[in-house]
Protein backbone atom coordinates (compact mmCIF):
# COMPACT_ATOMS: atom_id res chain seq x y z
CA UNK A 1 0.00 0.00 0.00
CA UNK A 2 1.52 3.07 -0.71
CA UNK A 3 1.05 6.89 0.04
CA UNK A 4 -1.50 8.60 -2.42
CA UNK A 5 -1.13 12.28 -3.03
CA UNK A 6 -3.84 13.99 -4.04
CA UNK A 7 -4.32 17.37 -5.94
CA UNK A 8 -5.64 21.07 -4.41
CA UNK A 9 -8.23 21.67 -7.10
CA UNK A 10 -10.75 18.70 -5.81
CA UNK A 11 -14.58 19.16 -6.10
CA UNK A 12 -16.61 20.38 -3.05
CA UNK A 13 -17.03 17.71 -0.20
CA UNK A 14 -20.58 18.36 -0.44
CA UNK A 15 -20.90 17.26 -4.58
CA UNK A 16 -19.04 14.27 -3.74
CA UNK A 17 -21.02 13.46 -0.86
CA UNK A 18 -24.17 13.70 -3.40
CA UNK A 19 -22.01 10.86 -5.82
CA UNK A 20 -21.67 8.50 -3.51
CA UNK A 21 -25.17 9.22 -1.19
CA UNK A 22 -26.44 5.25 -0.74
CA UNK A 23 -23.74 3.18 -2.12
CA UNK A 24 -21.65 0.68 -0.36
CA UNK A 25 -17.96 -0.04 -0.99
CA UNK A 26 -19.09 -3.50 0.43
CA UNK A 27 -17.54 -6.58 -1.08
CA UNK A 28 -21.47 -8.24 -1.59
CA UNK A 29 -22.84 -7.73 -5.22
CA UNK A 30 -25.30 -4.84 -5.34
CA UNK A 31 -28.27 -5.19 -6.96
CA UNK A 32 -28.68 -4.56 -10.53
CA UNK A 33 -29.62 -0.69 -10.72
CA UNK A 34 -26.67 0.15 -9.00
CA UNK A 35 -24.42 -1.10 -11.96
CA UNK A 36 -26.63 0.54 -14.87
CA UNK A 37 -26.54 3.98 -13.05
CA UNK A 38 -23.36 3.91 -11.80
CA UNK A 39 -20.22 3.02 -13.64
CA UNK A 40 -17.29 0.98 -11.55
CA UNK A 41 -14.74 4.28 -12.67
CA UNK A 42 -17.62 6.30 -11.31
CA UNK A 43 -17.43 4.76 -7.93
CA UNK A 44 -13.70 4.26 -8.18
CA UNK A 45 -12.98 8.26 -8.83
CA UNK A 46 -15.71 8.97 -6.33
CA UNK A 47 -14.57 6.99 -3.79
CA UNK A 48 -10.58 8.90 -4.31
CA UNK A 49 -11.89 12.57 -3.89
CA UNK A 50 -14.25 11.57 -0.79
CA UNK A 51 -11.25 9.17 0.58
CA UNK A 52 -9.20 12.26 1.48
CA UNK A 53 -7.77 10.14 4.35
CA UNK A 54 -4.72 9.86 6.08
CA UNK A 55 -3.58 7.50 8.46
CA UNK A 56 -0.52 6.47 10.71
CA UNK A 57 0.11 3.92 13.48
CA UNK A 58 1.71 4.94 16.26
CA UNK A 59 3.44 2.00 17.30
CA UNK A 60 5.58 3.14 13.74
CA UNK A 61 5.68 3.00 10.07
CA UNK A 62 6.15 -0.16 8.30
CA UNK A 63 4.75 -2.05 12.21
CA UNK A 64 2.04 -5.08 12.60
CA UNK A 65 -0.11 -2.17 13.63
CA UNK A 66 0.33 -0.43 10.04
CA UNK A 67 -0.30 -3.30 8.11
CA UNK A 68 -3.62 -4.30 9.90
CA UNK A 69 -5.44 -0.64 9.55
CA UNK A 70 -4.18 -0.54 5.94
CA UNK A 71 -5.83 -3.96 5.48
CA UNK A 72 -9.06 -2.63 6.86
CA UNK A 73 -8.68 0.56 4.94
CA UNK A 74 -8.41 -2.06 1.44
CA UNK A 75 -11.66 -0.40 -0.17
CA UNK A 76 -9.66 3.16 0.26
CA UNK A 77 -6.17 4.86 -0.73
CA UNK A 78 -5.31 6.83 2.42
CA UNK A 79 -2.23 8.93 2.77
CA UNK A 80 -0.04 6.98 5.47
CA UNK A 81 1.99 9.73 7.69
CA UNK A 82 4.94 7.58 8.41
CA UNK A 83 5.17 7.67 12.44
CA UNK A 84 8.66 7.60 13.78
CA UNK A 85 8.57 5.85 17.41
CA UNK A 86 12.29 6.76 17.86
CA UNK A 87 11.24 10.73 17.75
CA UNK A 88 7.27 10.74 19.11
CA UNK A 89 7.67 14.77 19.27
CA UNK A 90 9.41 15.30 15.98
CA UNK A 91 6.67 13.14 14.74
CA UNK A 92 3.50 15.22 16.66
CA UNK A 93 4.86 17.89 15.29
CA UNK A 94 4.69 16.72 11.84
CA UNK A 95 1.48 15.31 11.91
CA UNK A 96 0.09 18.29 13.52
CA UNK A 97 1.64 20.41 10.46
CA UNK A 98 0.31 18.43 7.61
CA UNK A 99 -3.45 17.85 9.57
CA UNK A 100 -3.25 21.54 9.75
CA UNK A 101 -2.05 22.20 5.84
CA UNK A 102 -4.02 19.78 4.22
CA UNK A 103 -6.70 19.71 5.91
CA UNK A 104 -7.91 15.70 5.56
CA UNK A 105 -11.49 14.67 5.64
CA UNK A 106 -10.15 12.13 8.64
CA UNK A 107 -7.48 10.93 10.10
CA UNK A 108 -7.33 7.71 11.51
CA UNK A 109 -4.95 6.59 14.07
CA UNK A 110 -4.18 3.02 14.64
CA UNK A 111 -2.55 3.40 18.84
CA UNK A 112 -3.42 5.42 21.04
CA UNK A 113 0.31 7.00 22.11
CA UNK A 114 0.64 10.33 23.41
CA UNK A 115 2.17 12.23 20.42
CA UNK A 116 0.00 10.89 17.58
CA UNK A 117 -3.00 11.27 19.89
CA UNK A 118 -1.92 15.16 20.85
CA UNK A 119 -1.85 15.78 17.40
CA UNK A 120 -5.11 14.49 16.35
CA UNK A 121 -6.80 16.05 19.45
CA UNK A 122 -5.42 19.59 18.42
CA UNK A 123 -6.32 19.21 14.55
CA UNK A 124 -9.81 18.42 15.79
CA UNK A 125 -9.84 21.45 18.28
CA UNK A 126 -8.40 23.86 16.18
CA UNK A 127 -8.67 23.14 12.68
CA UNK A 128 -12.16 21.14 12.83
CA UNK A 129 -10.38 17.83 11.32
CA UNK A 130 -12.52 14.57 12.22
CA UNK A 131 -10.29 11.89 13.52
CA UNK A 132 -10.65 8.13 14.08
CA UNK A 133 -8.98 5.91 16.99
CA UNK A 134 -8.41 2.09 16.56
CA UNK A 135 -7.50 0.57 19.71
CA UNK A 136 -6.43 -3.19 21.32
CA UNK A 137 -5.75 -1.48 24.71
CA UNK A 138 -7.64 -0.10 27.54
CA UNK A 139 -4.91 3.55 27.92
CA UNK A 140 -5.80 4.44 31.62
CA UNK A 141 -5.15 1.13 32.97
CA UNK A 142 -2.38 0.13 30.55
CA UNK A 143 -0.47 2.63 31.49
CA UNK A 144 -1.20 3.19 35.13
CA UNK A 145 0.07 -0.86 35.39
CA UNK A 146 3.52 0.52 34.12
CA UNK A 147 3.47 3.94 35.86
CA UNK A 148 1.32 4.16 38.47
CA UNK A 149 1.28 8.00 39.36
CA UNK A 150 0.46 8.71 36.04
CA UNK A 151 -2.81 6.37 35.55
CA UNK A 152 -5.24 9.04 36.30
CA UNK A 153 -3.83 11.61 33.63
CA UNK A 154 -3.81 9.01 30.99
CA UNK A 155 -7.08 8.30 31.90
CA UNK A 156 -8.12 12.00 31.26
CA UNK A 157 -6.61 12.20 28.41
CA UNK A 158 -8.07 8.66 26.72
CA UNK A 159 -11.40 10.30 27.88
CA UNK A 160 -10.99 13.37 25.66
CA UNK A 161 -9.62 11.07 22.79
CA UNK A 162 -12.78 8.84 22.86
CA UNK A 163 -15.30 12.62 23.49
CA UNK A 164 -13.95 14.46 20.48
CA UNK A 165 -13.10 11.52 18.10
CA UNK A 166 -15.69 11.30 15.11
CA UNK A 167 -15.50 7.63 15.97
CA UNK A 168 -13.96 4.59 17.55
CA UNK A 169 -12.25 1.10 16.43
CA UNK A 170 -11.94 -1.50 19.16
CA UNK A 171 -9.92 -4.85 18.99
CA UNK A 172 -12.59 -5.74 21.04
CA UNK A 173 -16.57 -5.59 21.48
CA UNK A 174 -15.36 -4.54 24.93
CA UNK A 175 -13.35 -1.71 24.12
CA UNK A 176 -15.46 -0.55 21.76
CA UNK A 177 -18.44 -0.04 24.67
CA UNK A 178 -15.59 1.52 26.69
CA UNK A 179 -15.08 4.17 24.26
CA UNK A 180 -18.41 4.56 23.71
CA UNK A 181 -19.09 5.05 27.82
CA UNK A 182 -16.10 7.38 27.43
CA UNK A 183 -18.63 9.59 25.05
CA UNK A 184 -17.30 8.49 21.23
CA UNK A 185 -20.09 8.74 18.95
CA UNK A 186 -19.63 5.56 17.10
CA UNK A 187 -17.89 2.55 17.61
CA UNK A 188 -17.38 -0.75 15.99
CA UNK A 189 -15.35 -4.24 16.40
CA UNK A 190 -12.33 -5.30 14.39
CA UNK A 191 -10.16 -7.86 16.07
CA UNK A 192 -7.79 -8.81 13.41
CA UNK A 193 -7.02 -12.01 12.01
CA UNK A 194 -3.84 -14.60 11.56
CA UNK A 195 -2.15 -12.80 9.10
CA UNK A 196 -0.44 -16.09 7.48
CA UNK A 197 -3.28 -18.75 8.23
CA UNK A 198 -1.42 -22.09 7.66
CA UNK A 199 -2.48 -25.25 5.64
CA UNK A 200 -3.09 -28.70 7.55
CA UNK A 201 0.03 -29.87 5.04
CA UNK A 202 1.99 -27.44 6.40
CA UNK A 203 1.42 -27.50 9.54
CA UNK A 204 2.29 -31.16 9.41
CA UNK A 205 5.32 -30.77 7.39
CA UNK A 206 6.58 -27.92 9.86
CA UNK A 207 5.46 -30.10 13.22
CA UNK A 208 7.86 -32.24 12.12
CA UNK A 209 10.74 -30.88 10.53
CA UNK A 210 10.75 -27.87 13.68
CA UNK A 211 10.70 -30.86 16.23
CA UNK A 212 13.64 -32.38 14.75
CA UNK A 213 15.42 -28.86 14.99
CA UNK A 214 14.42 -28.20 18.64
CA UNK A 215 15.34 -31.87 19.99
CA UNK A 216 11.42 -32.43 20.70
CA UNK A 217 10.33 -36.33 20.46
CA UNK A 218 7.23 -36.66 18.27
CA UNK A 219 5.36 -37.90 21.37
CA UNK A 220 6.67 -34.97 24.01
CA UNK A 221 3.63 -32.97 25.21
CA UNK A 222 4.36 -29.46 24.30
CA UNK A 223 3.24 -26.26 25.69
CA UNK A 224 3.81 -22.95 24.60
CA UNK A 225 3.27 -19.27 23.24
CA UNK A 226 4.61 -16.76 20.54
CA UNK A 227 4.84 -13.10 21.99
CA UNK A 228 7.06 -10.34 22.82
CA UNK A 229 8.61 -10.62 25.92
CA UNK A 230 8.85 -7.77 27.57
CA UNK A 231 9.33 -7.48 31.16
CA UNK A 232 6.92 -5.87 33.79
CA UNK A 233 8.76 -4.87 36.50
CA UNK A 234 6.19 -3.43 39.02
CA UNK A 235 4.62 -7.88 39.16
CA UNK A 236 7.92 -9.55 38.12
CA UNK A 237 5.87 -11.00 35.08
CA UNK A 238 6.92 -11.70 31.47
CA UNK A 239 4.80 -13.83 28.68
CA UNK A 240 6.12 -17.42 29.41
CA UNK A 241 6.99 -17.32 32.44
CA UNK A 242 3.98 -19.08 33.49
CA UNK A 243 4.57 -21.92 31.88
CA UNK A 244 8.39 -22.33 33.13
CA UNK A 245 7.04 -21.62 37.13
CA UNK A 246 4.59 -24.65 36.33
CA UNK A 247 6.86 -26.74 34.25
CA UNK A 248 8.98 -26.99 37.58
CA UNK A 249 6.53 -28.17 39.57
CA UNK A 250 5.42 -31.06 37.67
CA UNK A 251 7.81 -34.36 37.07
CA UNK A 252 5.57 -35.49 33.97
CA UNK A 253 8.47 -37.27 31.56
CA UNK A 254 8.44 -35.94 27.73
CA UNK A 255 6.59 -32.40 28.82
CA UNK A 256 8.29 -29.93 26.89
CA UNK A 257 7.74 -25.68 26.76
CA UNK A 258 8.38 -24.00 23.47
CA UNK A 259 8.53 -19.89 23.76
CA UNK A 260 8.94 -18.14 21.08
CA UNK A 261 9.63 -14.62 20.51
CA UNK A 262 12.50 -11.96 21.99
CA UNK A 263 12.45 -9.01 24.44
CA UNK A 264 14.14 -7.86 27.84
CA UNK A 265 12.30 -10.42 29.73
CA UNK A 266 14.07 -13.41 27.92
CA UNK A 267 16.75 -13.41 30.30
CA UNK A 268 14.47 -13.78 33.17
CA UNK A 269 12.98 -17.06 31.45
CA UNK A 270 16.36 -18.22 31.33
CA UNK A 271 17.02 -17.64 34.56
CA UNK A 272 13.76 -19.28 36.01
CA UNK A 273 14.43 -21.85 33.91
CA UNK A 274 17.42 -22.80 35.27
CA UNK A 275 19.17 -26.54 34.24
CA UNK A 276 16.24 -26.87 32.61
CA UNK A 277 16.85 -24.35 29.73
CA UNK A 278 17.08 -26.09 26.40
CA UNK A 279 16.41 -29.65 27.87
CA UNK A 280 12.70 -29.46 29.07
CA UNK A 281 12.37 -25.02 28.29
CA UNK A 282 13.06 -23.67 24.77
CA UNK A 283 13.31 -20.46 23.89
CA UNK A 284 13.58 -19.99 20.12
CA UNK A 285 14.54 -15.79 19.84
CA UNK A 286 12.89 -14.00 17.93
CA UNK A 287 11.41 -16.06 14.33
CA UNK A 288 10.35 -13.80 11.08
CA UNK A 289 6.26 -12.99 11.01
CA UNK A 290 5.54 -15.22 8.25
CA UNK A 291 7.31 -18.58 10.10
CA UNK A 292 4.92 -18.32 13.40
CA UNK A 293 2.44 -20.65 12.03
CA UNK A 294 5.25 -23.40 11.61
CA UNK A 295 6.84 -23.09 15.39
CA UNK A 296 3.15 -23.39 16.32
CA UNK A 297 2.45 -26.35 14.71
CA UNK A 298 5.37 -27.79 17.10
CA UNK A 299 3.08 -26.56 20.78
CA UNK A 300 -0.01 -29.16 21.66
CA UNK A 301 -1.16 -26.62 23.69
CA UNK A 302 -1.05 -22.68 23.78
CA UNK A 303 -0.87 -20.56 26.54
CA UNK A 304 -2.81 -17.22 26.66
CA UNK A 305 -1.74 -15.53 29.91
CA UNK A 306 -3.91 -12.41 30.67
CA UNK A 307 -4.76 -11.27 34.18
CA UNK A 308 -7.86 -10.89 35.51
CA UNK A 309 -8.65 -6.99 35.93
CA UNK A 310 -9.06 -3.52 33.31
CA UNK A 311 -5.94 -4.43 31.10
CA UNK A 312 -6.33 -8.53 30.04
CA UNK A 313 -9.90 -8.11 30.58
CA UNK A 314 -10.69 -5.83 27.83
CA UNK A 315 -8.26 -7.81 25.48
CA UNK A 316 -8.52 -10.26 22.57
CA UNK A 317 -4.54 -10.30 22.44
CA UNK A 318 -3.28 -10.46 18.61
CA UNK A 319 -2.21 -14.26 19.33
CA UNK A 320 -5.88 -15.83 19.97
CA UNK A 321 -6.75 -15.78 16.03
CA UNK A 322 -3.12 -17.40 15.20
CA UNK A 323 -3.66 -19.92 18.09
CA UNK A 324 -6.74 -21.19 16.55
CA UNK A 325 -5.86 -21.13 13.05
CA UNK A 326 -3.16 -23.10 13.77
CA UNK A 327 -5.65 -25.58 15.77
CA UNK A 328 -4.52 -25.28 18.92
CA UNK A 329 -6.58 -25.93 22.25
CA UNK A 330 -6.07 -23.07 24.38
CA UNK A 331 -5.29 -22.21 28.51
CA UNK A 332 -5.94 -18.69 29.37
CA UNK A 333 -7.55 -17.38 32.55
CA UNK A 334 -11.43 -16.49 33.67
CA UNK A 335 -10.87 -13.24 31.82
CA UNK A 336 -14.17 -12.45 29.19
CA UNK A 337 -13.21 -13.46 26.14
CA UNK A 338 -12.90 -17.05 27.54
CA UNK A 339 -16.61 -17.56 27.77
CA UNK A 340 -17.40 -15.44 24.68
CA UNK A 341 -15.79 -17.25 22.09
CA UNK A 342 -14.48 -20.04 24.18
CA UNK A 343 -15.67 -23.99 24.38
CA UNK A 344 -14.35 -27.40 25.09
CA UNK A 345 -11.10 -26.17 23.42
CA UNK A 346 -9.88 -23.72 26.05
CA UNK A 347 -9.31 -24.04 29.45
CA UNK A 348 -10.19 -21.34 31.78
CA UNK A 349 -7.68 -21.23 35.38
CA UNK A 350 -8.33 -19.95 38.23
CA UNK A 351 -6.43 -16.68 39.89
CA UNK A 352 -6.30 -13.09 39.58
CA UNK A 353 -3.43 -13.15 36.97
CA UNK A 354 -1.01 -15.70 35.57
CA UNK A 355 1.80 -15.14 37.89
CA UNK A 356 -1.21 -15.67 40.92
CA UNK A 357 -0.19 -18.98 43.18
CA UNK A 358 -3.62 -20.58 42.20
CA UNK A 359 -3.24 -20.01 38.51
CA UNK A 360 0.49 -21.50 38.47
CA UNK A 361 -1.13 -24.54 40.35
CA UNK A 362 -4.28 -24.92 38.35
CA UNK A 363 -1.50 -24.85 34.94
CA UNK A 364 0.80 -27.63 36.56
CA UNK A 365 -2.34 -30.05 37.12
CA UNK A 366 -3.39 -29.60 33.28
CA UNK A 367 0.72 -29.93 32.44
CA UNK A 368 1.08 -32.83 34.70
CA UNK A 369 -2.54 -34.97 34.45
CA UNK A 370 -3.88 -34.16 30.45
CA UNK A 371 -3.96 -37.62 28.87
CA UNK A 372 -3.50 -38.48 25.06
CA UNK A 373 -7.13 -38.56 24.76
CA UNK A 374 -8.06 -35.72 26.70
CA UNK A 375 -5.99 -33.23 24.57
CA UNK A 376 -7.18 -34.90 21.53
CA UNK A 377 -10.36 -34.40 22.16
CA UNK A 378 -9.45 -30.80 22.66
CA UNK A 379 -8.21 -30.35 19.98
CA UNK A 380 -10.48 -31.75 17.68
CA UNK A 381 -13.25 -28.85 19.23
CA UNK A 382 -10.98 -26.33 17.76
CA UNK A 383 -13.23 -24.31 15.36
CA UNK A 384 -11.87 -23.94 11.82
CA UNK A 385 -12.84 -20.63 11.64
CA UNK A 386 -14.66 -17.91 14.09
CA UNK A 387 -16.35 -15.58 13.02
CA UNK A 388 -14.89 -12.77 14.68
CA UNK A 389 -11.63 -13.23 12.90
CA UNK A 390 -12.94 -13.41 9.18
CA UNK A 391 -10.63 -10.88 7.62
CA UNK A 392 -13.22 -9.90 4.86
CA UNK A 393 -16.38 -9.29 7.11
CA UNK A 394 -13.65 -7.04 9.32
CA UNK A 395 -12.87 -4.84 5.76
CA UNK A 396 -16.41 -5.22 4.93
CA UNK A 397 -17.47 -3.53 8.38
CA UNK A 398 -15.06 -0.94 8.68
CA UNK A 399 -15.39 -0.02 4.97
CA UNK A 400 -19.34 0.93 5.57
CA UNK A 401 -18.60 2.38 8.98
CA UNK A 402 -16.03 4.95 7.19
CA UNK A 403 -18.13 5.61 4.66
CA UNK A 404 -20.79 6.41 6.45
CA UNK A 405 -18.45 8.85 8.98
CA UNK A 406 -17.19 10.56 5.27
CA UNK A 407 -21.05 11.03 4.01
CA UNK A 408 -22.07 12.77 7.38
CA UNK A 409 -19.14 15.22 7.73
CA UNK A 410 -20.01 15.61 4.20
CA UNK A 411 -23.68 16.06 4.50
CA UNK A 412 -22.51 18.71 7.22
CA UNK A 413 -20.54 21.08 4.91
CA UNK A 414 -22.99 20.88 2.44
CA UNK A 415 -25.79 22.19 5.00
CA UNK A 416 -23.75 24.75 5.83
CA UNK A 417 -22.88 25.55 1.92
CA UNK A 418 -26.98 26.15 1.59
CA UNK A 419 -26.55 28.64 4.64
Amino acid sequence: MTASRYPQELERPALVARKLRGISFSARPQPPHFAAEILPEQIQQARQELGRIVVLATQGAGGDDETRLLALLANFRPEVFPFDRRSKWRSFRELFKLILRRRPELVIMEGTGLAGGLAVLLGRLLAGVSYVISSGDAVRPFVAGQHPFLGPLFGIYERLLCRWSAGYIGWTPYLAGRALTFGAPRAITAPGWAPFPPSPERLLASRARIRKELGIAPDDLVFGLAGSLAWTRRVGYCYGLELIRSLLRTDRAGLKVVIVGDGAGRIRLEQAAGKRLGDSVLLTGRVPRDQVPDYLAVMDVASLPQSVDQVGSFRYTTKLSEYQAAGLPIITGQIPLAYDLGGPWLWRLPGKAPWDERYLQALAVVMQQISPAELKTKKEAVPRQLPEFDRPRQVERVTAFVTDLLNDRNDHVAAGDRL
